[in-house]
């Protein structure tokens, strides 16, 4: 667990990941070596803002108890990352831990350089330590495309090579995802844009709302389909899209991703910069979910962000998003429920609450003092999973603004509520996930009161993982 836990501010979390003070965003570099999983994210080490963008590290046996490592990359004065190391990955490279990330000059105008830093002991299971390479192995986006927007490599593996994606954005609004060839890392050719917003999947999944697709994933499924992760750019962050399909080689030789279906990653206000790792038999996703108060708030209470649970990705066999949480998440629960039949119940301030429905069943999860209330409604008639959170409004910042309800199209027969201070995350059924930041008040009551035809319900307040 995090050192963060001893914050005195009731909106911190203290099960997921995020620095013992300042700011955090993107989760990067999900990896795992010798037994642990690394993971990094962007980092301000001396305020909640935005600025002087460093990699911040952590590491964990198991996915719940993380252990802080010292910051992993830092700008160098006069280098080609001396405005910040923006976001990126970490790859094995012939047995030695390397991160491919943005690096951003005094200079920047947009477009990023790509950068490398090796793991300076591999043998060290902490991977403390870390040297970058002085020059970039790509200096900008190549040329005539009039690329505006240029960052974020994420490496992978495919035909027995490897390969790279980086997002992008053009001159005209198009956005896309640039690919390049990296078998060797010291060595890159760039081999053609991917996919672009041009796409008739892509753009009746996501509109017209975004200038640039950023932090580009891409991971297998079960049945050999590929996953295109997308943060949706527009000037500032809106939203995450997925969308799935198959990389194939076209008539010209190209690389392509054929995409058939897509969708929101997340239909929730908070939540973006998803960054993957795919292990032998699954893949593991975490998010970065913002602050959605006041800025005096959050100057007051020294920290700003916070990396979602991990959750497991897939998708059904109708090219559907599938999402769960991470199963080793279950170790968090205490030895036992404090709740398992519908009803009435006081809340702690973390908890793990999975409700089953048999037909319309309404879940409060928090009254105001004036008796409105923050319920999840199960409606499996319809088919809806609605999150209503109005009386506990957003401040406008990144993302999206309003508090409108929220609602997602899902069978309704269960969900499973994640509450960690003020990250609430949503898993309906296994189709859809909603996260959200709700601040509770002075006055605000957390009691869970669940009406209509719930079938089943249970409840665990979150602890501190036994150690072992």
């Amino acid at each position: 667990m995090s050192p963060a836990a001893q914050s005195p501010d009731p909106g911190a979390p203290r099960f997921r990941v995020r620095p013992p003070a300042n700011w955090i965003n993107d989760p990067n570099g999900p990896f795992r070596w010798r037994g642990r999983h690394h993971l990094f994210y962007q980092h301000n080490p001396d305020a909640p803002v935005h600025a002087n963008v460093h990699w911040g590290h952590v590491s964990s046996p198991d996915l719940v108890r993380w252990e802080h490592h010292p910051i992993a990359l830092a700008p160098t004065p006069g280098g080609p990352d001396e405005a910040g190391c923006w976001s990126g990955c970490v790859v094995d490279d012939d047995g030695v831990p390397t991160a491919v990330y943005t690096g951003v000059d005094r200079h920047h105008t947009g477009l990023g350089a790509i950068c490398l830093a090796r793991a300076a002991d591999p043998d060290d299971d902490a991977l403390a330590d870390w040297k970058p390479l002085p020059t970039p192995v790509v200096t900008g986006p190549p040329p005539g495309l009039d690329v505006v927007m240029f960052r974020d490599p994420f490496v992978f593996r495919w035909g027995g090579r490897r390969w790279a994606l980086v997002g992008a954005g053009h001159a005209d609004g198009t956005p896309s995802v640039l690919l390049y060839d990296c078998q060797d890392l010291a060595d890159w050719r760039f081999a053609g844009v991917l996919l672009d917003g041009g796409d008739p999947v892509a753009a009746e999944a996501f509109g017209d709302r975004a200038a640039g697709w950023e932090c580009p994933q891409l991971y297998a499924t079960a049945g050999g389909d590929r996953v295109l992760v997308v943060s949706l750019w527009d000037k500032e962050p809106r939203a995450t899209g997925y969308l799935t399909g198959r990389l194939h080689t076209d008539d010209q030789g190209d690389v392509r991703f054929e995409a058939r279906t897509g969708g929101r990653l997340d239909h929730g206000r908070d939540f973006y910069a998803p960054a993957v790792l795919e292990e032998a038999d699954r893949a593991l996703m975490w998010g970065w979910s913002w602050e959605a108060r006041e800025r005096s708030e959050i100057e007051r209470a020294g920290w700003a962000g916070v990396l979602t649970a991990p959750r497991v990705v897939d998708v059904h066999p109708d090219g559907a998003l599938r999402v769960v949480p991470a199963p080793e998440l279950e170790l968090l629960r205490a030895p036992e429920p404090f709740v398992t039949a519908p009803g009435r119940a006081p809340l702690p301030d973390a908890y793990d609450l999975t409700v089953t429905a048999r037909g319309l069943t309404t879940v409060s999860l928090l009254r105001s003092a004036s008796g409105a209330e923050l319920t999840v409604r199960l409606d499996p008639d319809q088919g809806t999973v609605t999150l209503d959170r109005g009386d506990w409004p957003r401040t406008p910042g990144l993302g999206p603004g309003g508090s409108a309800p929220i609602v997602v199209r899902a069978p309704a027969r269960e969900v499973r509520v994640l509450v960690d201070g003020s990250l609430l995350e949503l898993f309906a059924d296994d189709r859809a996930t909603v996260t959200e930041r709700v601040y509770r008040r002075p006055g605000d009551v957390c009691e869970l009161v669940v009406a209509g035809s719930a079938a089943a319900v249970t409840g665990w307040e979150l602890v501190p993982p036994t150690p072992g």
